[in-house]
């Protein structure tokens, strides 16, 4: 051994201080976190509380006001080199309904560089039912089906970090549990970090490393593997922490 320790690696996703919203209207206040490879993080609260907003500025979609992000240590500022490393799943209603899936897997892989579609992505496909539906266009597809595409497209290019807001609504039971397994997959391989926003907290109870629960716009707890697994243990629900955390009685 040579005795020169590696430079530590960076989480994939660092967010201090950032502050965002829309018009005059800030919806985040002074939100830092941060997620390592190999995290699964949920993000719990309920409606308003500024979790999508939050997913839309990871995502670089939403500029901060104030605040930093960055993806494996490089600044969302520097869209180009961050976004490589993102995966964004995208609100079933904001695919393009005059493609096909097809299509659509092919776009974004050709803006991620490569020749052709991932292969873990197409056996997923397969894996999801959705292989038939993809020479059908988008505007076709139930709610259940676009949520499957929205996946697959975040996931093309095997991106460390992905990024998901409720993407099990409107899937049937076999198909969420797939996903479920895969994403898990994913993060206890340390191929990727995955930030899920959520209302399902058996999803944060069965398969999070990480809950952060945001309130009127601020995080105010974050628990981490250690603190989940003690509840889990302990036969405790996560309501009871979460409770605990905003004051419930």
């Amino acid at each position: 051994m040579s005795g020169i320790e590696a430079p530590p690696v960076p989480p994939v996703l660092c967010i201090r201080g950032l502050t965002a919203g829309y018009d005059a209207q800030p919806v985040l206040r002074d939100v830092s976190l941060q997620i390592a490879i190999g995290e699964w993080c949920v993000v719990l609260g309920p409606n308003g509380s500024g979790k999508s907003t939050l997913l839309y500025a990871a995502a670089g979609l939403l500029p901060p006001r104030s605040g930093r992000i960055e993806l494996s240590g490089v600044s969302l500022a520097d869209r180009a080199a961050a976004k490589r490393t993102l995966g964004y799943g995208c609100a079933p209603e904001r695919l393009p309904g005059l493609l096909t899936g097809l299509q659509c897997l092919q776009v974004y892989a050709a803006a991620k560089g490569l020749k052709e579609i991932d292969r873990d992505v197409l056996e997923l496909a397969r894996a999801l039912a959705l292989s038939g539906q993809l020479e059908r266009y988008v505007d076709t597809y139930s709610l259940g089906t676009r949520q499957k595409l929205a996946v697959l497209l975040a996931l093309i290019g095997a991106p460390r970090l992905i990024v998901l807001d409720e993407a099990f609504n409107g899937l049937d039971p076999s198909s969420a549990a797939i996903l479920k397994h895969h994403l898990r997959r994913l993060v206890d391989e340390r191929r990727a970090a995955v930030l899920l926003a959520t209302h399902a907290l058996e999803i944060a109870e069965r398969y999070a490393d990480r809950v952060a629960l945001l309130l009127e716009g601020r995080i105010r707890q974050v628990w981490d593997a250690a603190q989940l697994a003690a509840q889990r243990a302990a036969g405790k629900p996560l309501e009871e922490l979460l409770a605990a955390a905003a004051g419930a009685p």
